[in-house]
């Protein structure tokens, strides 16, 4: 949708406020946005957080993984809470919409029962959580991972960074508690909603406000080191090297045909390779990547991830070494069929016009889905851009989305 150039209301005004100042929180000001976990920015981001998490009446707290949480209390002593929200954390050099668009959306939701004096009876929790994106940590959707359980305590202490800081040594750094309560029980929560950008050209297209998620598409990561031997550029003949970064540069150049041959929708990215010693004038003896795999479906998810696991060990020799580790696996998700049916009455009823999704993006939401019902919406992404400054989305369609979640959050907490 292009952006409109009608009066903005109260609500679109906060929206666009909340998106502008979260978006001044990064290592790369002009070069969009960064905030990786942990980092100086997220403590910025999450202070900025949790002061409008208190202005809007919502009790504050953080988990032992530094997610953030807004409750507002129901009248059911114990009850299951809804939760609403997204993530903050941003890939390198991203966009402001990313994630920040489905915190604003919880929070403004919990700001519209505040303005109309509701009183749930099961409780509504505005949430922000951690390190989606795995731009700092490998494997992504680590917040929502640790919080239910899908990775243990101990599993999350001893993940590490590119540079060997633990997520513990990270928490801390930036005056984060890693002792305090971390695992959610699941039948503390009722249901989640996700607002996010559709990071795709279809809604934008079509000239469609909201996109009503159907399922997301399935995704490994997979780590691959190849290792070799160092040697002096100069003097080392071509014959006798163990250049390990000429065989990682075959794997990941074969990649897009082994997607493109699997079928099924699916696709494989190199998106961080590290060489080693990293000299100009020195024979790699060791590059380390990052294949992440995605497809529609279970069969194709399994069939790429076997592929190209065989097609790298296919380059291991006497003097090349190739290891493999798999470090993420989550099969393709469906969102609830009753919420998804809630999500498009409430549509109808305000008469915003939408349509059927599957999202080719990993969320948070495919995490909570085997826990408790799960609904999510899409707004238009401008040119369909995302993962880069010129992310950009209309708050007038954000307005729409939360207004439909706004709807959804009453019915579902069971307002009085």
């Amino acid at each position: 949708m292009s952006e409109s150039t009608l009066p903005k209301s109260t609500l679109q005004q906060r929206i666009e406020n909340h998106i502008e100042t979260l978006s001044h929180f990064t290592a790369t000001p002009g070069k969009g946005t960064t905030r990786l976990t942990y980092s100086e920015q997220d403590r910025q981001a999450r202070e900025y957080i949790k002061q409008v998490m208190q202005e809007y009446g919502l009790q504050v707290r953080e988990d032992g993984f530094g997610n953030i949480f807004g409750r507002l209390e129901g009248s059911i002593p114990d009850a299951p809470a809804v939760l609403i929200g997204s993530h903050f954390d941003s890939v390198p050099n991203g966009g402001s919409y990313d994630g920040p668009a489905g915190v604003v959306a919880g929070l403004e939701v919990a700001k519209l029962f505040q303005e109309n004096g509701l009183t749930p009876k099961y409780p509504l929790e505005a949430v922000a959580m951690i390190e989606e994106e795995g731009g700092r940590f490998i494997g992504g959707l680590l917040g929502s991972r640790s919080m239910l359980g899908v990775i243990s305590a101990e599993e999350f202490a001893a993940i590490t960074d590119k540079d060997g800081v633990t997520t513990i040594e990270a928490m801390q750094k930036i005056g984060l508690d890693p002792s305090l309560p971390g695992k959610r029980d699941a039948s503390s929560i009722r249901a989640f909603l996700e607002l996010h950008i559709e990071q795709g050209p279809i809604l934008e297209e079509e000239q469609i406000p909201i996109g009503i998620v159907e399922g997301i598409v399935g995704l490994t990561q997979v780590q691959i080191t190849v290792k070799g031997k160092a040697g002096h550029a100069g003097t080392t003949p071509m014959d006798r090297r163990s250049d390990a970064l000429v065989a990682a540069s075959k794997i990941v150049a074969g990649l897009p045909e082994l997607a493109q041959a699997q079928g099924g929708g699916s696709v494989a990215t190199v998106g961080r390779l590290n060489v080693f010693p990293n000299g100009a004038n020195v024979i790699p003896d060791q590059v380390i990547f990052t294949a992440d795999l995605r497809a529609e479906h279970e069969e194709d998810v399994q069939g790429i991830l076997e592929k190209t696991e065989q097609f790298a060990y296919s380059f291991a020799t006497d003097n090349i070494d190739v290891q493999i580790e798999r470090q993420l696996y989550i099969r393709p998700k469906q969102m609830s069929e009753q919420v998804k049916n809630l999500l498009r009455g409430i549509s109808d009823q305000l008469d915003i016009p939408y349509r059927s999704l599957h999202s080719g993006a990993g969320h948070d939401a495919m995490i909570f889905s085997d826990f408790t019902d799960v609904g999510m919406l899409f707004i238009p992404s401008r040119a369909g851009l995302s993962h880069c400054p010129e992310e950009w989305s209309d708050s007038a369609d954000m307005e729409r989305a939360v207004r439909v979640l706004y709807e959804a959050a009453k019915r579902l907490t069971e307002v009085e």
